[in-house]
C-alpha cells in the first residue's frame, strides 16, 4: 500500500469522522482487517453499519476505532489522492494517439497516457482493456460499478492489435463479453483511421457490438486527430468530405436498424462529421438523451436548442448596444455564426465578431476548439476588432489553472490584447447570458 494516496486531505464539518477526531495528514491504513487497493473499495467497505478501522496518525501512532453507523452513511472524508492509488499508464502504442503527436517541452502532466479503468467510472474515460486484469474485472462486477467506457476501434482482433501495437489488444475484446453476461453497462467509441478500421471494418463493428444490446448502451464514432507532429508515426490521412457523407450514410443505416430492434439509435456520429460533410445536425431526438456528449456527440444541437430557447424568452431590447467578439475552431464558426445571426434578429444593435482560429500551434488539421493554444489566439486576434470584450468556450482552458495547453495564461492574454476575457460554460444559455451581460 502506498501511504500518501491514502492520506486524508479533508473531514467535513459534523460528520462522523470530525466526531472520530480524524484530521488531515491521517492515513486510513485498514477497514475490517482488509487493506484498501482504492476509493472503490473504500467506499465498498464502509457501506457496512458496523466497522473497525485502522487509522495512523501524523507522528506514528496508530488508532482502532470502532464505528457504528446508518447503511450507506458516509464517515465525511475527502483524501489527498482522489483515486486512492497511483494511476495506471497505457501500455499501448496506439497508432491514432494524440499524445505521441505532441511536440516536446510542454507540461509533464500532458505526455502521461492512462489507461485506468477507475477512472471510467470516476472521469469518464475510455480505456482499452488491455491493462485491465480478471481480478480487476471481477471486481467491477462485484461492486457493480458501471457504466463502463470502452474504446472498442474495432471488433476485427487482429486489426485491433495492429491499431493498438499490442498483442494482446485482440484477446482484450473477451472482456466485452463478460462485462454483458455480468449485465455490466457499457458505452463503446471507435477512433475512425481512414483506410484502417472504415468501411466494411466500421461496418462488422457495429453490427458486432450491437450484438451487446441492451448492455452496450451507446457507440460513438470520432474522426482521429492528427497533429503536425507525426515524423515518423503511422501514416494516416484526414478525412475528406466525400468520406464524411460515407461514415454518415453507413451510421445512419445502422441507427435505423437498431431503432427497429432496439428503439434507440445506438450508433453516434461526432459533430466533426456533420460539420465536415456540410450536413444539418441531427434532430435532439436522435441523441437518445445525449448518451455521449462527452465524445462531442450532439454537442452543437444541445448548444443550438439551449441558447434558441433561452433568446426566446430573453425579453428583447432593440435599444441595447453591445460588441463582443467570440473565438472558436475553424470545425464550429459557420455554425457559431448562424447562431449569432439568430441573436441580431432580435437584438440588432449587438454585434458579434466569431472568429475561427486556425491551430498554427498543432497544424491546420486540427480544427477543434479544446486544442487551441495561447500563442494562436495571441497572434490571430491581436489585429482584429474585439469590441468590450473576448468569450472563450471553457474546453481551452485548465479550469483551475486558467491556462491553455502551452502554458499561456489568461491573464496573459488579456494583457496582449488589452480586452477582458470571459470563459463560458458549455450551455447554451452562460452563451446567450455571456454575450448580453446586463440587459
Amino acid at each position: 500500500m502506498n501511504k500518501t494516496t491514502h492520506r486524508i486531505a479533508a473531514v467535513a464539518p459534523g460528520s462522523i469522522a470530525e466526531e472520530l477526531e480524524l484530521e488531515p495528514g491521517d492515513v486510513i491504513l485498514t477497514i475490517n482487517d482488509q487493506e484498501i487497493e482504492d476509493i472503490f473499495d473504500y467506499h465498498y467497505l464502509v457501506e457496512d453499519e458496523y466497522l473497525v478501522m485502522l487509522v495512523e496518525k501524523p507522528d506514528g501512532e496508530q488508532w482502532e476505532l470502532e464505528i457504528e453507523k446508518d447503511e450507506d452513511e458516509d464517515l465525511g472524508i475527502t483524501f489527498e489522492n482522489g483515486l486512492m492509488d497511483d494511476y495506471k499508464s497505457c501500455s499501448n502504442k496506439c497508432i491514432f494517439c494524440f499524445i505521441d503527436q505532441m511536440p516536446p517541452g510542454m507540461r509533464d502532466t500532458l505526455y502521461f497516457k492512462d489507461d485506468d479503468s477507475r477512472l471510467s467510472f470516476l472521469q469518464g474515460n475510455y480505456v482499452t482493456l488491455t491493462n485491465m486484469k480478471q481480478k480487476d474485472i471481477d471486481r467491477i462486477i462485484r461492486y457493480r460499478l458501471d457504466p463502463i467506457n470502452i474504446s472498442v476501434q474495432t471488433t476485427n482482433p487482429e486489426l485491433r492489435c495492429m491499431m493498438l501495437h499490442n498483442r494482446f489488444a485482440g484477446e482484450a475484446l473477451k472482456k466485452i463479453d463478460t462485462l454483458y453476461e455480468a449485465g455490466i453497462r457499457m458505452n463503446g467509441q471507435i477512433v475512425l483511421c481512414k483506410g484502417v478500421n472504415d468501411g466494411a471494418e466500421l461496418e462488422r463493428s457495429i453490427r458486432d457490438l450491437m450484438e451487446y444490446q441492451p448492455y452496450m448502451e451507446s457507440v460513438s464514432v470520432v474522426p482521429v486527430g492528427l497533429s503536425k507532429f507525426r515524423e515518423g508515426l503511422y501514416p494516416l490521412e484526414p478525412f475528406t468530405k466525400e468520406d464524411a457523407c460515407e461514415v454518415l450514410d453507413l451510421i445512419h443505416g445502422w441507427q435505423k436498424k437498431s431503432m427497429e430492434m432496439h428503439g434507440t439509435h445506438f450508433i453516434h456520429a461526432s459533430d466533426e462529421w456533420y460539420l465536415l460533410a456540410e450536413r444539418e445536425l441531427p434532430q435532439e431526438d436522435n441523441y437518445d438523451g445525449y448518451i455521449q456528449l462527452e465524445n462531442g456527440v450532439g454537442m452543437l444541437r444541445l448548444l443550438q436548442e439551449e441558447f434558441t430557447e433561452a433568446l426566446a424568452d430573453a425579453p428583447g431590447n432593440d435599444g441595447l448596444e453591445k460588441e463582443v467578439s467570440i473565438a472558436t475552431g475553424r470545425l464550429a464558426a459557420t455554425f457559431l455564426e448562424q447562431l449569432m445571426g439568430q441573436l441580431t434578429e432580435k437584438y440588432p444593435h449587438v454585434r458579434v465578431h466569431v472568429y475561427p482560429i486556425r491551430n498554427d500551434f498543432f497544424g491546420e488539421m486540427i480544427t477543434v476548439s479544446g486544442l487551441l493554444t495561447g500563442q494562436d489566439l495571441k497572434n490571430q486576434l491581436s489585429v482584429m476588432p474585439l469590441g468590450e470584450k473576448l468569450l472563450l468556450p471553457c474546453n481551452m482552458v485548465r479550469s483551475e489553472e486558467q491556462d491553455f495547453l502551452d502554458d499561456v495564461t489568461v491573464e496573459e492574454l488579456e494583457k496582449t490584447l488589452q480586452v477582458p476575457i470571459d470563459i463560458v460554460k458549455s450551455s447554451g444559455i452562460d452563451l446567450l447570458d455571456a454575450i448580453l451581460g446586463d440587459r
